[in-house]
């Protein structure tokens, strides 16, 4: 089946949209890394470290802090749940 005119014209239209918006995507990105390698660079690599090492070991340190947050988190919404738990026992005089 042959494609209409209109539906030809739309779909280049959407190609060529496309094909700019990734230029666009990739300039922006691409920029944004340069400044971040840069500020890594100068301000938190550690002496004869790569700017590539320091983001593998700041990122390791998140990953680490992140999981100990969470276990905090999770810690301390237990015993918020055996706080309340103890209280309403309380109130009903079971205990």
């Amino acid at each position: 089946m042959a494609k209409s005119k209109l539906v030809k014209a739309n779909e280049k239209i959407a190609e060529k949209v496309v094909a700019g918006y990734q230029k666009i995507e990739e300039g922006a990105v691409g920029g944004f890394n340069k400044i971040a390698d840069k500020f890594v660079d100068n301000y938190l690599t550690k002496e004869g470290e790569t700017v590539k090492e320091a983001r593998e070991r700041l990122a390791s340190q998140a990953e680490s802090e992140m999981h100990l947050a969470q276990q905090g988190i999770i810690g301390a919404n237990r015993q918020n749940a055996q706080n309340a738990t103890l209280e309403a026992r309380r109130k009903a005089g079971l205990e």
